[in-house]
């Protein structure tokens, strides 16, 4: 997998990231966490260290989904999380 290099810091991270959105948001039926799960550590298996995800996709689900999916690997990975947004008007 190519990897690229995020801003000046170092912050290196595989060319192919992995947005987590539809796993627990959005794109109708949710999928079942075990599959979601296996899905994101196969991600990792392939390479991808980049995983996309926002603390609006449940709420927090999605981001829970992944730190359980990836508490193995955790030193290995990014995770890129949006917060902060409000639905409220």
């Amino acid at each position: 997998m190519k990897k690229r290099v995020l801003g000046k810091s170092g912050l290196e991270v595989s060319s192919i990231g992995l947005g987590c959105m539809g796993m627990s948001y959005a794109h109708g039926p949710i999928p079942g966490k075990k599959d979601m799960i296996d899905l994101i550590r196969s991600a990792v298996d392939l390479g991808v260290t980049f995983f996309d995800t926002a603390e609006g996709y449940g709420p927090y689900t999605n981001e829970e989904l992944l730190g359980e999916a990836l508490q193995p690997c955790r030193r290995n990975v990014v995770i890129g999380t949006k917060f902060g947004g409000s639905s409220r008007p």
